[in-house]
């Protein structure tokens, strides 16, 4: 089953979430070494997943280990130019 989004929409959504993962695994991390119960840590890891998820079914072409870097370099230079 293929959601239709667009390429731009794909890798928007992808770079996101990565973004929200780098925040959200020092988050677990450090609330294991404090002791405490890491619930936003694993709610951002849980998120992060889900759009990943959401751009590796949605993207119409697909995504491989090498096109992620150019997804996330596109995506950075389209916010930033505008």
């Amino acid at each position: 089953m293929r959601m239709a989004l667009s390429t731009a929409d794909a890798d928007l959504i992808l770079t996101l979430g990565l973004g929200i993962a780098i925040f959200a695994i020092p988050s677990v991390i450090a609330a294991f070494a404090d002791g405490r119960a890491p619930r936003a840590g694993a709610l951002g890891i849980v998120v992060s997943g889900a759009m990943i998820l959401w751009a590796f079914l949605g993207s119409p072409e697909g995504y491989t280990l090498e096109r992620i870097p150019d997804a996330v370099a596109r995506t950075l230079a389209r916010v930033l130019n505008r």
